[in-house]
């Protein structure tokens, strides 16, 4: 029995970045051998174990053979016969494919030592083109280490898998999950130029992809395209280190453009709530967490608005702020108007812009939130009339502040 760690914890080693989890390949062992020494069998589809002290992953050197579309159709074989160097062959990008034996010895039979000098993604084996999360995957590294570049053969392999209709076998799980790692790495634009370049990203989110080429005002968006801009938002947002919610806002505020009438352009009248539409549809699709969903919404329908709050009317203000249900739920309407900061400076020439508009915004939603609707209702008996009272004690809060 040999354990060797492998993956990515032996590569961010060789990087020099902080290594979060361990993953060990155990060659020479069986089920039963590792359930005697008390490690914990975890793994439905293959043997993986948990250590007893550590509690980190050990898994038995295992080969794959592809029996059907997606990344389930497989069929696992381990035993204490199969090799390191088989077990290796079955990874993604050389890179990953590097292991260290239990005397910090490297084992690096398909050259990752050498693509990490390089800064290169290159598959390990045409095996990559079995599993279509791999693409993913390698989308969401371009995000993660922004001087790496993809092998020309392994993009060439990437475009023949989405050709070959792997990407359509993918599951809305499991493409959320990649989607959702790769917008909070360090710049996530790269994730989608990558999907872009292969053809993946027509497949998973058209509405996203579409965006390319789309004209807006130059006056507003000197960038002028709108899949340029969206790119822009995200890394603002990454750069800012804001939560997923307010990233996956970014990404999906301006889906609507991608739908606006050819005669009208640059012009997209209309386009937040065709945006929402859409938003809707992909957040199905995808199978979004609720919090991610529903932020994402408010701000493609409303994103619009936070510009014009200086000129409105204190009453108009009042219904923008329970439209957003920002008096409710504060905290998630300080999130909308992140997210709009990230939309307002992820513009050429507008990174360093003042957000003043956001700014009165929270100024006004304090005043409202000051006002004690409690006692404000206890002057009234008839629900008509305190719900009139409260509005109008709101309201002079509001004109209070303007």
């Amino acid at each position: 029995m040999q354990v060797f760690c492998v993956g990515g914890a032996v590569r961010d080693e060789l990087l020099g970045l902080i290594v979060k989890d361990r993953d060990f390949v155990v060659v020479g062992s069986t089920p039963d051998q590792m359930e005697h020494l008390n490690f914990k069998p975890v793994g439905k589809d293959f043997p993986v174990f948990l250590h007893p002290k550590t509690h980190e992953e050990y898994a038995l050197a295992r080969t794959e053979r592809k029996t059907g579309k997606g990344y389930k159709g497989f069929q696992i074989h381990a035993d204490p016969s199969v090799t390191l160097e088989q077990d290796l062959a079955r990874r993604d990008l050389t890179i990953n494919a590097i292991a260290k034996d239990e005397n910090g010895h490297l084992i690096d039979p398909y050259g990752g030592l050498d693509d990490l000098k390089l800064k290169i993604f290159r598959h390990v084996s045409p095996a990559f083109s079995e599993d279509p999360v791999r693409i993913l995957r390698t989308a969401r590294f371009a995000a993660r280490f922004t001087e790496f570049s993809i092998a020309p053969e392994t993009l060439e392999l990437m475009r023949d898998m989405v050709k070959n209709g792997e990407v359509d076998a993918l599951v809305p799980e499991r493409v959320w999950q990649e989607i959702a790692k790769g917008l909070m790495e360090q710049k996530p634009s790269r994730m989608f130029e990558v999907l872009r370049e292969c053809g993946a990203l027509q497949k998973i989110m058209p509405e996203l992809d579409i965006l390319w080429g789309v004209p807006q005002p130059e006056i507003y968006h000197p960038e002028i395209d709108t899949g340029l801009h969206i790119m822009m938002v995200i890394d603002y947002a990454a750069k800012q280190e804001f939560s997923l919610p307010i990233r996956f806002a970014a990404l999906t505020h301006d889906l609507g453009k991608g739908t606006t009438p050819k005669d009208i352009l640059p012009r997209h009248t209309g386009h937040e709530v065709r945006g929402v539409d859409l938003l809707k549809e992909v957040s199905r699709r995808l199978r979004v967490p609720n919090d991610c969903k529903e932020l994402a919404q408010i701000v493609a329908k409303f994103h619009g608005k936070v510009h014009q709050v200086s000129k409105m009317q204190p009453e108009t203000v009042l219904q923008f702020l329970m439209d957003t249900d920002a008096i409710r739920q504060p905290q998630r309407f300080q999130e909308f108007l992140l997210a709009c900061e990230c939309d307002s400076r992820g513009r050429i020439s507008f990174e360093e812009s003042e957000c003043l508009e956001s700014q009165l915004l929270m100024r006004l939603l304090k005043a409202v939130l000051a006002v004690d609707a409690g006692a404000v209702a206890k002057t009234h008996t008839e629900p008509e009339a305190i719900k009139q009272a409260v509005f109008d004690a709101r309201l002079e809060a509001i004109k209070q502040v303007i």
